[in-house]
């Protein structure tokens, strides 16, 4: 995905930069609207994740860009004894803590500052890593992902879950009308930020899905790699391991 694609277009600051902005700016409201956005399918989607990293039956997990947390909460239900939640957004994190501290999954999950493109553990260390929604906003793709290729243990479960574009009729034709029109107003409409959601709509369609990351992914060094495109392909959860 070209790097010109950032949240602030007259913005001096990197697209790293302009990322934890944007989502310390929509942290307080970010859960209520990705419920609206996605109609609620997005939990759907991440109990798919849950039940694939369950049958691994890890130990401990990092989820990558967790924003408020919703992802490493849903697997605190594995066999894992340890969830590291990490993301650049300290605002994010900080609703996230909450949330972890309203369930007491305090001694299971914690919620890291850090980043992608230099993830701050030992290699090998993960039986099973994640990004929901978050891989699109890397700053250098193919960085961030050999980032989590070191720390991910041989043999381990890497997932992402992802936005992807239909290419059927007319699930194309309803997916763009809605990016381009619909999400970025109800973003204007709940968010104090008018520039998130049309940030993160112009990101998705233009973020590589399907086999294109698919071969990312196996340039990077990963196999084993999968796409499992998901309502119609709004959605696309991918699984890859190590060797």
């Amino acid at each position: 995905m070209s790097k010109s694609i950032t949240p602030y277009k007259d913005s001096s600051l990197s697209k790293k930069e302009q990322v934890t902005q944007m989502f310390d700016n929509i942290s307080g409201n970010y859960d209520g609207l990705n419920r609206v956005i996605s109609f609620g399918i997005d939990v759907k989607w991440r109990k798919k994740i849950v039940k694939m990293i369950a049958a691994k039956q890890p130990q401990n997990i990092l989820d990558i860009a967790t924003g408020t947390g919703d992802l490493a909460i849903l697997m605190s239900s594995t066999s894992a004894q340890n969830i590291i939640g990490l993301d650049l957004s300290e605002g994010m994190l900080a609703v996230g803590k909450d949330k972890i501290a309203a369930k007491n999954l305090q001694n299971k999950i914690e919620m890291v500052v850090g980043d992608s493109e230099s993830i701050p553990y030992p290699d090998n260390h993960f039986d099973a890593i994640t990004v929901s929604f978050g891989i699109r906003n890397f700053e250098t793709l193919e960085k961030g992902l050999a980032e989590i290729l070191r720390v991910l243990k041989p043999n381990g479960l890497f997932v992402i879950l992802e936005t992807s574009v239909p290419t059927k009729f007319p699930y194309k034709q309803g997916y763009a009308f809605y990016s381009k029109n619909i999400l970025p107003l109800i973003g204007k409409l709940f968010s104090k930020d008018n520039n998130a959601y049309g940030y993160l709509s112009e990101s998705a369609k233009n973020f590589p899905f399907g086999e294109e990351l698919n071969n990312i992914l196996r340039k990077v060094g990963f196999i084993e790699v999968e796409a499992m495109p998901q309502t119609f392909g709004v959605a696309t959860i991918y699984s890859a391991s190590k060797k």
